[in-house]
């Protein structure tokens, strides 16, 4: 029986030390999962705040996009009357030209010595 104290006076710190490290790893795990859920939340909010700035950073572009496209097309309209005033003016001299041109021509074939 005195065997059998020993024994059980050994035994009692032990099995405390093992419920003890029981409820460590208990703990530890726990905390484990905190850290792991405010983690993902954590990313979920950065991936939220991402896409509100994709979001928002469109809606801050549109104005600037449209005045863009109103310049270009009112640069391309003063090309286009620009090109216009060109051709016309160098139709114009095709013209003179052509007069000119005729002239000569008749000149030379009716006095082929001038």
């Amino acid at each position: 029986m005195a065997l059998k104290r020993a024994d059980d006076i050994m035994s009692e710190p032990l099995q405390r030390l093992l419920e003890s490290e029981a409820r460590a790893r208990a703990i530890l795990d726990a905390a484990k999962a905190d850290r792991q859920q405010v983690l993902d939340a954590a990313l979920a909010s950065a991936t939220q705040m991402q896409q509100r700035f994709e979001q928002g950073r469109a809606a801050l572009r549109a104005p600037y996009l449209h005045e863009a496209e109103k310049r270009a097309e009112q640069a391309v309209a003063a090309l286009s009357q620009q090109h216009a005033a060109h051709q016309t003016a160098l139709r114009d001299l095709a013209t003179r030209h052509e007069q000119a041109a005729i002239s000569a021509a008749l000149t030379l074939l009716l006095d082929p010595a001038a």
